[in-house]
């Protein structure tokens, strides 16, 4: 006899989708990580283009930075800097949970995980704050000195 799979109907739509219902602190960091990884790839697809224009001479080059002049540029070197940022401190702090440095005593795994309360969520704040503290330096230094 073939057992009847029961169905689940989500009533929560494209907001239980995006909001991720029981998600935890950690589970956004981690979808975070990933968005900035690919964003940083993607800084370094168009650096690589630009900066490969330089072989076709001084003509090409300063088009090419012209267009970079574009405010929308200063954006995106905002959001280079938030994005290195994130990623870099967040991948210490996953570093520092994959060699055991931040996983807790041994326990029971029983929902909710004490483990990820009690010694990952205070590394995750840390992690945050140091991560505002240094986007906070970088925008300083792209918005104020306009380096």
């Amino acid at each position: 006899m073939i057992k009847k799979i029961k169905r689940y109907d989500s009533h929560l739509g494209i907001t239980g989708w995006v909001g991720g219902g029981r998600w935890g602190l950690e589970r956004y960091l981690y979808s975070l990580h990933r968005v900035t990884g690919l964003g940083i790839l993607l800084f370094f697809m168009i650096h690589i283009f630009e900066s490969s224009t330089r072989i076709f001479g001084m003509g090409s080059w300063n088009a090419v930075m012209s267009v970079m002049e574009n405010p929308i540029f200063k954006i995106g070197e905002a959001l280079v800097i938030i994005g290195f940022a994130f990623h870099a401190i967040n991948g210490i702090r996953l570093i520092l949970i994959e060699l055991g440095f931040a996983v807790g005593k041994a326990e029971e795994p029983v929902y909710p995980y004490k483990s990820s309360i009690n010694v990952q969520r205070p590394l995750a704040v840390i992690m945050l704050v140091i991560c505002i503290l240094l986007v906070a330096a970088g925008g300083y230094d792209l918005l104020v000195l306009g380096h």
